[in-house]
This record gives C-alpha cells, sequence and structure tokens, in this order.
C-alpha cells in the first residue's frame, strides 16, 4: 500500500513537472540554488517600505508573500509607517503577529488617527496626541536597540528646523521609529537627540539610499503612494490629503528609479487615515506581492548570476 502510494505521489509530481516549460523548469532550479548562496556570494537584498499611512499597512501583506516564497531579506529600511513595520518585521515578528497588529488598528477604529479626530484637530488649532502611537510601538519593540534586531534596519526623520534627512541605523529603537511615524500638521514634532522631528516622508518616501547605507546590493521596494488623479477637494480635509499624496508622489517618482524591482499595491484610492480598510490593504499587499513575485526573482536571478558561477564552477 505504502509502494502504491508513493508511485502515485511520484506521478503526480511527474505529471505537474511535464506541465511546466523548460523556461519554469529553469527559473526554478536557478531560484533554487540562489536560496542556497550566503549574502556575499549573491547580492544583498534591502526590502525598502515606503511611507502612506494606513497605506504602508500593504507592507505586511508583501512581506508575508516574500517570507512565504522564501525571498532572502538581508536588509530593510522603512519610513513613517514603512518604518514601523519594517522595525516589527527586523525585529523577529512572527508574519501572524505582524498581521495581528494591523488588524488591530481596524478594530481600534475610534483612536486618534480617524478621519473625526483630524477634523476636530483642524477645528480646534492643536495637534494629536502620539501617546497612542508611543504605546504600539513601546510595547512590541520595548527597550531595544538597533543593534539588538535580527537584521539591519534603518529608518528616515526629518529635522523640522533645518530640512535635514535624518537616518537613524543606531541607539534606541523605539524614539526612532516614532520620530519616523510623525506627520506634519497632525502629530506633535518628535523631541529626540537634541533636534525637533517630523515624519520621514516629507523627505525621504522610498527609502533606498538608507538601504544601501546598510550594505544592501539589490534593492526591492515596497511603494503605496496615494492616487490623486482627477480629484478636486473640497473641503480642507481633502485638500490635506492631496497635498500629502501630491508630495509623496514626487518623491516616489525620483526614488524609486533607485530600486531595482517595485511591488506597488493598489491602494492609492484608500484615504491615509482610513484604519477600518487595514485589513482590506494587507490583503492588496498580499495579491500584489504574489502578482509581481516570478517578476522579482527574476530579476534577482539575473543579478545572482556571478555568484552562482562562482559557486558552480570546480576549483582549481
Amino acid at each position: 500500500m505504502i509502494r502504491i502510494v508513493a508511485l502515485l505521489a511520484l506521478l503526480t509530481t511527474t505529471a505537474r513537472a511535464e506541465m511546466q516549460s523548460p523556461d519554469a523548469l529553469l527559473r526554478d532550479h536557478l531560484w533554487r540554488q540562489v536560496q542556497t548562496l550566503e549574502p556575499g556570494q549573491r547580492p544583498r537584498v534591502g526590502l525598502v517600505l515606503s511611507a502612506g499611512s494606513v497605506r504602508g499597512l500593504a507592507h505586511i501583506g508583501v512581506i508575508h508573500v516574500l517570507h512565504d516564497a522564501g525571498f532572502p531579506i538581508d536588509i530593510v529600511a522603512g519610513t513613517s509607517m514603512g518604518a514601523v513595520i519594517g522595525s516589527f518585521f527586523s525585529g523577529g515578528y512572527s508574519m501572524e503577529k505582524m498581521w495581528s497588529v494591523g488588524a488591530k488598528m481596524r478594530m481600534n477604529s475610534g483612536n486618534n488617527f480617524s478621519k473625526i479626530r483630524l477634523i476636530s484637530l483642524i477645528l480646534n488649532d492643536q495637534l494629536l496626541s502620539s501617546a497612542p502611537l508611543e504605546k504600539l510601538l513601546n510595547d512590541g519593540l520595548g527597550d531595544r536597540r538597533f543593534d539588538q534586531l535580527d537584521k539591519p534596519f534603518a529608518c528616515v526623520a526629518m529635522d523640522i528646523s533645518t530640512g535635514e534627512k535624518i537616518i537613524f541605523r543606531d541607539g534606541p529603537l523605539a524614539p526612532a521609529v516614532r520620530a519616523s511615524m510623525n506627520m506634519p500638521g497632525i502629530f506633535k514634532p518628535v523631541l529626540y537627540r537634541h533636534r525637533y522631528l517630523v515624519d520621514g516622508g516629507v523627505v525621504d518616501y522610498v527609502p533606498v539610499d538608507a538601504a544601501k547605507l546598510l550594505g544592501a546590493e539589490w534593492i526591492l521596494a515596497s511603494v503605496t503612494e496615494g492616487d490623486y488623479s482627477n480629484d478636486t477637494p473640497t473641503n480642507v480635509l481633502g485638500a490635506l490629503e492631496q497635498v500629502i499624496d501630491i508630495r509623496g508622489a514626487i518623491l516616489s517618482r525620483q526614488q524609486r528609479r533607485e530600486a531595482d524591482y517595485l511591488i506597488e499595491p493598489e491602494v492609492g484610492k484608500i484615504a491615509y487615515y482610513d484604519v477600518s480598510r487595514s485589513v482590506e490593504v494587507m490583503e492588496r499587499g498580499m495579491r500584489a506581492a504574489r502578482k509581481q513575485l516570478q517578476g522579482a526573482k527574476d530579476n534577482y536571478i539575473l543579478r545572482s548570476l556571478p555568484g552562482l558561477w562562482s559557486h558552480w564552477k570546480p576549483k582549481q
């Protein structure tokens, strides 16, 4: 009986292999070989996570697909929501725990980051408290430091006094991530290292340079910019969102050229404050990553061929 089951399994595997084209079989073989290489034998992969506020939760779905596919990720860099997600991933959060963090944002849709609270901000001329975000980061990251993470990680903020871009890659983690996720005009500037800091997305929407600073040699970027096309704001909140989206799009166009491959979840029409759609956003991230996964693999295989050749060739 065992032999019969084993024979059926073998025949099924053979049939599936026969249905694959020679090109697909070769790609699969090369990919398995790439996965066996150590950094240095292959280009170091930098995963770059863009800004995007609630839209940035799509990064969770993207990471989930990359993780399941065994895509090597050596370095992580993020801005704003990308910094939050990137810090959790670099810190060893499981896929289930990261998904839970995003889902809880939907359940807590009455928190400070909601449309009602933003309207209140405009009417009262007062910046919002960052206490809920600080609690999220402190609960998730505690007193960990950058050098205690599973993967090298960097995040970006801006000095509101000088306009200078600040790249954090050492020291305490939570305050650096907090500064990176600090939307100007919404939250109070964060005082850290003698600087008043605001959201890194203002100066570096897709922080490719931060990943390269850590040694990344091949960049895979997840980009979640807003889509402001054909939209005319009819109120103050809409105008604020439009300005944020336009600024992000301008920066993104410049910085995305520096990435080797892009994954772009379709989240542009989702408001940056709409936490009620957080699960939908993560699911859209998964769909985009699945759709573009093979292209990312093919691109990375081509960049890894020199390492594969030196790995295969016989030693003299």
